[in-house]
């Protein structure tokens, strides 16, 4: 219940900024005082150093996406302490069933303390304690106050200053705060309280990263979707002694062909955009940066799903089996390059067009496929389970979102866009669509706010976020205004670097323009 009111306090009708630096020294120390033996384990190290991380850039960049790794670090920081875990799809598992079951969890725990009859005594016996004393102390001060003016009139003002704080706190017991309260139970609640449903961290634990060779039994290997799957390719030749000798066989020639097939596609980037491109207006980068990453999509899907196929079970242990080995590493690498085609084609649309957020998504995509096919080579090489394969890919992605949230995107964007705006056809709209610490900088470039807005096939991310009337002028003009007026309603549990850097960086236009000509319009279209 602490939490849910500090919850409540710090966070209600605030952003999260350095409100989040309060809240997560209480949630850790929380946590760490009821599961403490948790925090013993060499993963909690790694968790908290990515979560401290994330912390710090709410606090300086201020970014969705710094807020989306603050909170994901945090939940697994608690389902790790919590329960025993390895893999985060699992953690992630545990941490919807404690929200679901958060209820059941608040209500055993009240059990848990009406059971625990001593914490009732040793309450009483610190009120005890406590409440006399403090009688005392105000019945003195009472009489010394009529015997010294000086001393009265600063308990008059202390007397007053707790009348304004109980009738602030009274003025909480609205609807609204109420509901906010209930918020922060549910939120709170689903971090400190474990839920007695183990049952992910059971089949977690009994997961393991080591593929080992069984003996199948025949009836009920018959009964599996991947007899039949295997049937259906093979025929006949999936019975019998000889069954893995005929799918190490088909193996072999599927990976022959789709290596013969990749590899022409290969020849054909290397030569053609890797060496002998030349942009022209007649090329529509969008459609050849997006034709490259669909193909690399289907590719890599079709990549794992193949190598899944023939190195789930007992083919892995088979003597015979090195050109399927072979093959499948030559698959990999013609993945890997084209992975590397996919980077030039972005390279050549963010060198002719800017930076936006598809550009340096398809740069995070890159990334983390290059993971998924070097983890693919070891779990072949190294004989391990699918689950390895999994959860060895979701710390990837974990790590990927956590070192992402360090770099303020936005300003990235508008920072390298605006320095080569000679050279680029700048999207106007979308610039204006970047976040508040884009303000200054956009101000510093006025020239590029005269320009009227340009539909371009190429280059047309503004149209996603920005379909008003208003020149680009007056959309940033209404920016500006709505940026000072919303801080003016923020108090220093709302302070954060970025919002801070905007204030000092840019003009603050007049208080009567701001609320009689952008206050209201900048509601609507932002």
């Amino acid at each position: 219940m602490t939490g849910a009111v500090l919850f409540n306090i710090i966070f209600w009708q605030e952003k999260l900024a350095v409100n989040t630096l309060l809240f997560d020294v209480f949630i850790l120390a929380a946590v760490f005082y009821l599961y403490q033996p948790s925090f013993k384990r060499p993963v909690m190290r790694w968790l908290l150093l990515a979560h401290l991380v994330t912390v710090v850039t709410v606090i300086i960049h201020n970014t969705l996406l710094s807020k989306l790794a603050f909170s994901s670090t945090l939940l697994m920081v608690m389902v790790f302490t919590q329960f025993e875990h390895r893999s985060l799809w699992y953690a992630g598992a545990s941490a919807v069933m404690n929200y679901i079951l958060v209820i059941p969890s608040f209500s055993s725990s009240i059990g848990q303390m009406k059971k625990g009859k001593h914490n009732f005594y040793n309450t009483k016996k610190v009120l005890r304690f406590v409440v006399i004393p403090i009688f005392i102390l105000i019945v003195f001060s009472m009489l010394y106050s009529f015997s010294n003016a000086v001393f009265n009139e600063i308990l008059n003002t202390v007397g007053l200053a707790l009348e304004q704080f109980f009738s602030k706190f009274f003025d909480w017991f609205n609807i609204s705060r109420l509901g906010f309260l209930l918020l922060g139970i549910f939120v709170t609640g689903g971090l400190l309280l474990k839920s007695n449903a183990g049952y992910f961290s059971k089949r977690d634990i009994e997961k393991q990263d080591k593929l080992n060779r069984k003996k199948n039994d025949l009836a009920k290997w018959k009964q599996t979707p991947f007899y039949d799957l295997l049937s259906l390719i093979m025929g006949r030749f999936a019975n019998g002694i000889l069954a893995l000798r005929n799918e190490n066989t088909v193996g072999i020639i599927s990976l022959v062909l789709l290596n013969l097939l990749l590899f022409f596609i290969n020849w054909l980037d290397v030569v053609y955009v890797w060496f002998g491109f030349t942009y022209t207006q007649g090329i529509n980068l969008t459609e050849y940066v997006h034709e490259g990453a669909g193909l690399l999509i289907f590719s890599i899907v079709l990549a794992m799903l193949v190598l899944l196929f023939f190195f789930r079970g007992n083919l892995n242990f088979y003597k015979k089996n090195k050109w399927l080995k072979i093959g499948a590493y030559v698959w990999i690498i013609q993945n890997i390059i084209l992975v590397i085609s996919v980077f030039f084609r972005d390279y050549y649309y963010i060198h002719e067009y800017g930076l936006a957020y598809k550009r340096i998504g398809v740069l995070v995509f890159l990334t983390l496929v290059l993971a998924g096919l070097l983890t693919m080579y070891i779990k072949i090489s190294r004989v391990k389970t699918s689950y390895y394969l999994l959860k060895i890919n979701a710390w990837v992605v974990l790590a990927v979102l956590v070192i992402s949230s360090c770099v303020h995107w936005d300003e990235t964007i508008a920072n390298y866009n605006l320095s080569r705006k000679s050279a680029l056809p700048l999207d106007v709209k979308f610039l204006l669509s970047l976040s508040d610490k884009t303000l200054p900088l956009l101000e510093k470039n006025q020239d590029v706010l005269t320009k009227t807005f340009i539909n371009s096939p190429h280059n047309d991310e503004g149209e996603m976020y920005y379909r008003g009337q208003l020149s680009a002028k007056e959309y940033f003009e209404q920016r500006k205004s709505a940026f000072f007026i919303e801080q003016k309603n923020y108090t220093w549990l709302s302070w954060n670097a970025a919002d801070n850097y905007v204030k000092q960086n840019l003009k603050e236009p007049s208080l009567i323009t701001s609320k009689q000509q952008y206050a209201e319009p900048a509601s609507q279209n932002k």
